[in-house]
């Protein structure tokens, strides 16, 4: 029914948002999943559709989102093909967590635990330690990797236990923070062709009774951000990583399981002001706020200190259509970070969480002019953002 037009419009529910599937279905879970049927102590298999196998390998194409495997059967023929593989033959996808951001996700398949204990909740979040806003994707300003995130990984305990563990992935990658709190454990082959990861992979795969590789390939999202998902520079990206997983799987060596997956989906967003509104213009929206965090579709706000009622109530009555908004004890209530957050945490989160739910953004013309002059977006609790593959290949 349409709504009277003398009626106040209506904010979405904050218990409307479609919560990741944390527990028994989200990037967090793969890991330990897979290490529980490799007999590594202390994890149990959390996605019970999985089959155990010796040999497992893990290959996340960054930004390849379920949502655009199904789109696109004719640039992706042998991914689409996998589809009914997906998530043991069940033929769903899994869910990224939120935010659905390379930083967060891929702490979240490392570390085998959501965004609210690795402690990764988004792109860019407030440290309480200086109150600086802290970009984790590209770790500055710097602070100690081990204090941000103190648990060991997936790879460290599998590892220890005498799995065969390894990450192939580009030479960059090696010294980052982020690699060294999501993914360090074992060995760390950089390699800069996407054919010599595959075939380092599958080498790596048979090299031990039991192994655990993990490979990673980041241009599909690279070209997205500055293309859109709808262009011709990212179809021929995706072409291209379709030839690269079906290279993988030909030297699959026996008793293995290869899983492709992504870290989050992707959404093209209009150049417009309907649906570009940019923070640093509207000066309704950064009344009372110190810090602006997260990235255009899932928005971290810090505000300043007293005025944490009035930001969400402004937040909420300018953009409670288009976006989710709660404040941090409510989205943490509602588990949009996981089913339990650290104390250590809490802090990080904004005082207002904002989760887009239409095609709309949040941008910062100013302070992210990079960030804000992209096509392709992520980052919230929707479909296309936060759907995943799983796709199975065993030998």
């Amino acid at each position: 029914m349409a709504q009277p037009a003398w009626q106040d419009p209506v904010p979405l529910s904050v218990d409307s948002a479609p919560v990741p599937e944390y527990g028994g279905g989200s990037l967090a879970d793969l890991l330990p999943t897979l290490a529980a049927g490799q007999g590594v102590a202390g994890f149990t298999a959390a996605i019970p559709e999985l089959t155990p196998a010796d040999r497992n390998c893990v290959f996340l194409i960054d930004g390849l989102g379920w949502e655009q495997i199904k789109a696109h059967p004719d640039e992706a023929p042998f991914l689409h093909s996998l589809l009914p593989t997906s998530r043991g033959g069940t033929g769903r996808p899994i869910t990224a967590g939120f935010p659905a951001t390379t930083a967060t996700s891929l702490a979240s398949v490392g570390t085998g635990l959501p965004p609210g204990e690795h402690g990764l909740p988004g792109y860019s979040a407030r440290n309480p330690e200086t109150g600086e806003l802290m970009n984790q994707l590209r770790w500055k300003p710097w602070t100690s990797p081990k204090v941000w995130q103190p648990y060991p990984t997936v790879f460290q305990l599998a590892d220890a236990a005498g799995v065969r563990t390894a990450q192939v992935s580009a030479p960059a990658f090696e010294q980052t923070p982020l690699t060294k709190v999501a993914l360090s454990g074992g060995s760390f082959l950089g390699r800069l062709t996407g054919e010599e990861r595959m075939d380092v992979a599958a080498e790596r795969l048979a090299m031990g009774d039991r192994s655990l590789v993990y490979t990673y390939y980041s241009e599909v999202d690279g070209k997205g951000h500055r293309f859109g998902v709808d262009s011709d520079a990212w179809r021929g990206q995706l072409m291209y990583v379709d030839g690269l997983a079906r290279r993988l799987a030909e030297q699959l060596p026996p008793r293995s399981a290869l899983y492709i997956t992504a870290d989050h989906g992707m959404i093209d967003i209009p150049f417009d002001e309907q649906s570009r509104i940019d923070f640093d213009e509207d000066w309704e929206l950064r009344a009372g706020v110190a810090l602006l965090g997260g990235e255009g579709r899932a928005r971290h706000v810090y505000a300043v200190p007293g005025a944490e009622n009035d930001v969400l109530t402004v937040w909420q009555e300018v953009l409670g259509e288009q976006f989710w908004v709660a404040s941090r004890d409510e989205a943490i209530a509602a588990g949009w970070f996981g089913p339990k957050v650290d104390e250590r945490v809490r802090g990080r989160i904004g005082d207002v969480v904002a989760a887009a739910h239409d095609d709309v953004v949040i941008t910062a013309s100013v302070n992210e002019p990079h960030e804000s002059a992209m096509v392709g977006m992520h980052g919230s609790m929707t479909p296309v953002e936060q759907l995943v593959p799983l796709l199975e290949v065993r030998s």
